[in-house]
């Protein structure tokens, strides 16, 4: 027994035990020594050790100092808990709110106390003599500029691990003299650029990352730290504060650019690779890809292209991130790293963040850990943070997924890029994610044109008075001897004679295009001659994949309903294919082709529908077998994922996947066709005009169950008028089949052909088991895609015609239904909406006589459905108005009740068949 009654070295031993029973190798209680520690995963998990024998009389500690002990003890894990309510975080000085657990008097306890309590007593010898000088450690590591937030992390080993990094200060280096300077001279680049915009384009917009100009060094650091740890690729998402900055000094953009984007000289901007006609996009929206060195380490950065729907890029960046790894650019997740740029009031506010976190665990979705920063400029536009969020922090919604937190203060650089290497060490040691809550100010308003005096005038005068980061830095290497006032002068001299020579070369390209009347050519992307590449599979073929995907191992037992279903389906090659049976045909034949397929979405393994049930689970054990994956050996990888229950998160992923993916069939499935409402940002943002805009490829498929069956209004349609609507140089192709053939060949034709468009696919619901939508061998063998399908099954000759009905979709089989056994009114069916069909159906109307009354049919209301697109084609077409048969227009897509929805289904089938 110690003179001070403790037993330190067996309070150590026990101490250490314990840590090691949950995993964790503690520093040594004297110091610590990272190299001598073995890696987490090589770690015995062992039962917990047996209770010490008991203690001798003479070994008894007194009350008095148990109850000191224990006081202490709650202090040290005060400061793991609160220590962040005490941090200084905010650059521009307020007080920070503290916590009354972090006060000795608020226990009971005063200092001279805690000075009798030994180190060894709290287990943080290494910190200090007695309990006081630790505490006093505490406050220094935990309410410094740098705030953690661990509490909410559930597994001991990662909060232990987090907790001896932090305590053991190894990521709060002082700055060597080269590392200093480089960091000084970020800094000075960023406010050189941000400062020459602001005088020479007074009043445009760039939203300026001035106040957080340390997100520029934090990105390099995160870059060159990702690197040193085995990262090859970094994919990088963010809003448009800052883009500017980080096109110009991360991503490596010439100034020449950047100037020449103010200047409206597009041909030697930012964007210059757009499809012909392409419309691009304003600056600060640009993604870009790069080559970077940092700390002798190249990496391939990509910068995703982003809307002004600000969070919404968050799922695209991680679905390219992991499609990365599925097309084998790299291996595995350590070599990939997503970064997403978050704002304080979007992060808060908005729920695509809160989808995207829901991710980060989930094995379709996971990237191995993604590094989220949030440029915190403490406002939202004009709304203070106490008006737009209800929690405390705006990094509060990690919480709830367990992520570990940093606040650092944007104006201490040593504090920032410690963040940041605490942020890369424990993202590669556990592969999740962690988010750094970089807390600064806003120096102008939200955009550069505007005054938020008006509405912020105490903020903005205290920010007005602040000095700049780059000035603060450089007084203190300035102090420590690590660089002079001249060398600093200098920096700054430099930056801005680049900037000066940038915009004299802009403005001599100018000149001489105003004297000679000339402007270079644009270097277009135009879509290369596409070969027309057959759809069909041969006979042989085809019953060779019937066999394997109906095939499972001896030891594995289907559910029997499932099974003898399966059997049946089997069975049902040569008397008639239904639509899931079409479906994993074509994506077997795909994958024995070497075409990747990925097929997400809300219950998709089994299909909301229970038609597709391509991964099967063993009723005896629930073991999971998907025989679309055991075809034959060297086949295309693929991936079946039932995903949560989301549309913009999962939606945003499945279309980032494929502009990475591009040779991949990649495939997002709505429970039902109207689901994709909630995704109509991500749809109208990036799927249907992220081409035109930035140049992004992608030949994603949206697979929306459409259709009116009586089930009310949220369960009818998939909103086809959208997708018409947002259809336009050729950006889409929609289509609305009515067979399983012809879904066979589109989704075929869709991975096959050369260029790269999304296709929308309104699939069916009653149609999936109608005993005339079936499919013969013989139609996925020899036929392909019809854009329109004609009508053979006419009583009268074609020219005796007087009235050609056009539809689109299961309407066709309800008509069928309907009319009398020998019809005399063709029905024909347009399959393909967009891009319209006209030549295909000019040869189908072309036997029936010029005189004939062509009708379209729909069941949706007269302003929804395919109407509005299809009329001024038909007009044209025809040469006369064409005659509407449907519903009248409605607010609601359809009636809620059964009854009527079957009433007025009958009055405009008999209508258009003229039974009444």
């Amino acid at each position: 027994m110690t003179a001070d009654g403790y037993n330190a070295g067996y309070a150590e031993r026990l101490y250490e035990r314990e840590l090691r029973d949950r995993g964790v190798i503690p520093p040594a209680l004297a110091g610590w020594d990272p190299s001598a520690a073995p890696p987490l995963e090589a770690l015995p998990r062992i039962a917990p050790p047996p209770p010490p024998p008991p203690l001798a009389v003479t070994e008894v500690v007194a009350t008095e100092d148990l109850r000191l002990a224990a006081i202490a003890g709650a202090l040290v894990e005060a400061y793991r808990a609160y220590g962040h309510l005490g941090a200084r975080i905010d650059p521009l000085g307020s007080e920070p709110p503290r916590h009354p657990l972090l006060e000795p008097e608020y226990h009971g306890i005063q200092r001279e106390e805690l000075a009798r309590v030994p180190a060894t007593a709290v287990w943080l010898k290494h910190l200090g003599d007695n309990a006081a000088e630790v505490l006093d450690r505490m406050q220094e590591i935990y309410c410094g500029p740098i705030g953690y937030e661990l509490d909410q992390m559930e597994d001991p080993a990662q909060r232990d691990w987090l907790v001896d990094y932090i305590e053991s200060h190894r990521h709060r280096l002082l700055m060597s003299r080269t590392r200093a300077r480089n960091c000084l001279e970020w800094l000075t680049r960023v406010e050189g650029l941000e400062r020459f915009l602001h005088r020479t384009y007074l009043g445009k917009k760039r939203f300026s990352v001035e106040g957080l100009d340390m997100l520029v060094p934090m990105l390099r650091g995160l870059i060159g730290g990702a690197g040193r740890r085995g990262a090859r690729q970094v994919f990088l998402g963010m809003a448009h504060r800052g883009r500017l900055n980080v096109l110009a000094h991360v991503m490596g953009l010439s100034y020449e650019s950047i100037v020449a984007e103010f200047e409206e000289q597009a041909e030697r901007g930012i964007m210059t690779a757009l499809p012909e006609h392409g419309s691009g996009d304003v600056k600060y929206h640009i993604g870009g890809r790069s080559q970077v060195a940092e700390d002798e380490v190249e990496l391939d950065v990509r910068l995703a292209p982003n809307p002004s729907h600000l969070e919404h890029v968050n799922p695209v960046v991680l679905g390219m991130a992991r499609a990365a790894r599925f097309t084998g650019e790299s291996a595995d997740a350590s070599a990939i790293l997503p970064i997403l740029i978050h704002g304080d009031a979007s992060f808060a506010g908005q729920g695509v963040v809160a989808e995207t976190l829901n991710l980060c665990r989930l094995s379709a979705y996971e990237t191995g850990g993604t590094l989220h920063i949030i440029t915190n400029n403490q406002l939202g536009f004009t709304t203070f943070p106490g008006e737009s969020r209800s929690t405390r922090y705006a990094s509060d919604l990690a919480l709830g997924f367990r992520l570990p937190v940093v606040h650092v203060n944007a104006d201490d650089p040593e504090a920032c890029m410690a963040a940041v290497r605490l942020a890369i060490d424990y993202r590669f040691e556990f592969g999740e994610d962690i988010v750094i809550d970089l807390v600064g100010y806003r120096r102008y308003g939200h955009n550069e044109g505007d005054e938020p005096s008006y509405t912020q005038p105490v903020m903005y005068d205290r920010i007005t008075g602040h000095p700049r980061v780059r000035e603060q830095f450089a007084e203190v290497v300035v102090q420590r001897g690590l660089l002079t006032e001249g060398e600093v002068a200098a920096m700054v001299e430099g930056v801005y004679a680049e900037l000066e020579a940038a915009r004299g070369t802009i403005a001599a390209h100018k000149e001489a295009e105003a004297r000679t009347g000339a402007s270079p050519d644009v270097a277009w992307l135009t879509d290369p001659a596409e070969q027309p590449r057959p759809t069909g599979l041969g006979e042989a073929r085809l019953r060779e994949l019937n066999d394997a995907i109906h095939r499972w191992p001896s030891d594995f037992t289907p559910f029997h309903k499932l099974g003898r279903q399966l059997e049946r389906r089997r069975a049902a090659l040569d008397r008639g294919i239904d639509w899931g049976h079409a479906e994993a045909l074509a994506l077997a034949g795909l994958l024995t082709e070497g075409v990747p397929v990925r097929l997400t979405g809300e219950d998709s393994e089994r299909g909301t529908f229970s038609h597709r049930h391509l991964v099967l689970h063993d009723a005896e054990n629930g073991r999971r077998y998907t025989p679309i994956a055991h075809i034959e050996e060297g086949q295309a990888p693929l991936k079946i994922a039932n995903s949560p229950l989301s549309e913009i998160a999962t939606l945003g992923f499945e279309y980032g996947f494929s502009t990475i993916a591009a040779n991949a069939l990649v495939m997002w499935e709505a429970q039902f066709g109207d689901f994709a409402n909630v995704g109509q940002a991500i749809i109208d943002q990036f799927v249907v005009s992220g081409r035109s805009k930035w140049g992004l490829e992608s030949r994603l498929v949206l697979l929306l169950p459409h259709g009116s069956e009586g089930q009310g209004p949220e369960h009818s349609s998939a909103r086809l008028e959208r997708f018409l609507q947002l259809a336009a140089e050729g950006n889409i192709r929609v289509v609305n089949c009515t067979t399983p053939a012809q879904y066979f060949h589109v989704l075929r034709w869709q991975a096959l052909r050369a260029t790269c468009r999304p296709l929308i696919v309104m699939t069916p619901k009653s149609l999936l088991r109608h005993p005339r939508a079936r499919s013969t061998l013989a139609d996925l063998t020899d036929a392909e895609f019809r854009a329109v399908l004609p009508d053979q099954g006419v009583a009268v000759e074609p020219h005796r015609v007087d009235r050609v009905l056009i539809c689109s979709g299961k309407v066709y089989f309800d008509l069928l239904a309907e009319a009398p056994a020998e019809r005399d009114i063709p029905i024909l069916r347009v399959e393909q909406p967009y891009p319209f069909p006209a030549e295909e159906l000019a040869a189908a109307l072309a036997p029936y006589g010029r005189a004939a009354e062509i009708c379209w049919v729909q069941e949706e209301p007269q302003n929804m459905g395919a109407w509005t697109s299809v009329r001024p084609h038909l007009r044209q077409l025809i040469g006369r108005e064409p005659v509407y048969i449907g519903r009248p227009e409605r607010a609601s897509p359809a009636e809620g009740y059964f009854g009527k929805h079957a009433r007025r289904q009958q009055r405009l089938l008999r209508a258009a068949l003229r039974l009444d």
